[in-house]
């Protein structure tokens, strides 16, 4: 997963042409912690067809205002820098919900495109 630490270089990633989910954590953050056993594997499942890149909060804290990143772990989808779809709560979220997001990120991207 592709570390992105400042706001140049995320809306480099963002305003590609492939699906791209910014996932939005913190080193102290519990809930971050809980998806990191999991996470390369959803990864290597959505390889090709979703890029994935991870921003500590703490270090892109204007990003996140404008944003509107108030739980983490957070999940947005963009595309030619524009947002999708986003997955924003405080709550911990498990690998079927991440998967089920990443399935409607992917609808969203699909229906753009026909």
């Amino acid at each position: 997963m592709l570390k992105v630490s400042n706001d140049q270089a995320f809306q480099e990633q963002i305003s590609q042409p492939v699906l791209t989910v910014a996932i939005f954590k913190t080193t102290w953050c519990k809930d971050c912690h809980y998806i990191d056993p999991f996470m390369p594997s959803v990864e290597q499942d959505y390889a090709g067809r979703i890029t994935f890149i991870e921003l500590d909060r703490d270090e892109v804290p204007e990003l996140c205002e404008q944003l509107n990143i108030l739980g983490i772990p957070s999940f947005i989808a963009f595309q030619n820098g524009k947002e999708l779809v986003r997955f924003v709560n405080k709550l911990r979220k498990t690998r079927e919900e991440i998967e089920q997001f990443l399935g409607r990120a992917l609808e969203v991207s699909a229906a753009l495109h026909t």
